[in-house]
């Protein structure tokens, strides 16, 4: 196979990847939904988060909010004043598509633009990369956000997952992105 057309299987084999994880996160946001979520949960699976990012030696930033109220934040040592404004930046796309960063982030890359050049919004504003998860109430939709800060942005997003799943009951290999 001459190079060029490597280079064009490859870029199939990368979009079929991504349409595969875009469609497994829209899977991930519709299991991992709350019954009810108040002040507690909110301390419990912060907590989680936290202890799970320890146990793997990660400095990471965690921000969970309701309606815009946060809830519990905590910085790791190693956590940097950056985390927190990708925390933001991460946070304003959930807020405005109610879809985890990640997946917009996803769907931006195989369409081949940015934000800016669909929505015109600053990048300084908004952060398509993984690691924001919208906190979805069964029967009522998105009330806030669940964001970590600190790894690279596929396992900031997988980090929410598996405490998500783990805390909601559901299976993770059924959740797991591809790739």
């Amino acid at each position: 196979m001459s190079g060029g057309l490597r280079g064009v299987g490859l870029l199939l084999q990368g979009n079929m990847m991504n349409t595969f994880n875009i469609n497994r996160i829209a899977l991930q946001e519709e299991k991992l939904q709350f019954d009810r979520f108040d002040t507690t949960t909110a301390w419990a699976v912060g907590s989680r988060l936290k202890a799970l990012a320890e146990e793997r030696g990660a400095a990471v930033a965690i921000d969970i909010q309701f309606h815009g109220q946060p809830l519990f934040f905590y910085a790791m040592a190693g956590a940097t004043p950056d985390n927190v404004d990708w925390i933001r930046r991460k946070r304003n796309v959930v807020l405005r598509y109610h879809r985890s960063s990640y997946a917009i982030g996803l769907e931006l890359q195989q369409s081949q633009t940015t934000l800016e050049e669909r929505i015109a919004v600053s990048s300084r504003d908004y952060a398509p990369h993984g690691g924001c998860f919208p906190l979805n109430l069964k029967g009522t939709g998105c009330i806030g956000t669940i964001t970590v800060s600190g790894l690279p942005q596929r396992l900031d997003h997988d980090m929410i997952v598996e405490v998500l799943a783990e805390f909601l009951g559901q299976p993770l290999d059924e959740l797991a992105l591809e790739g």
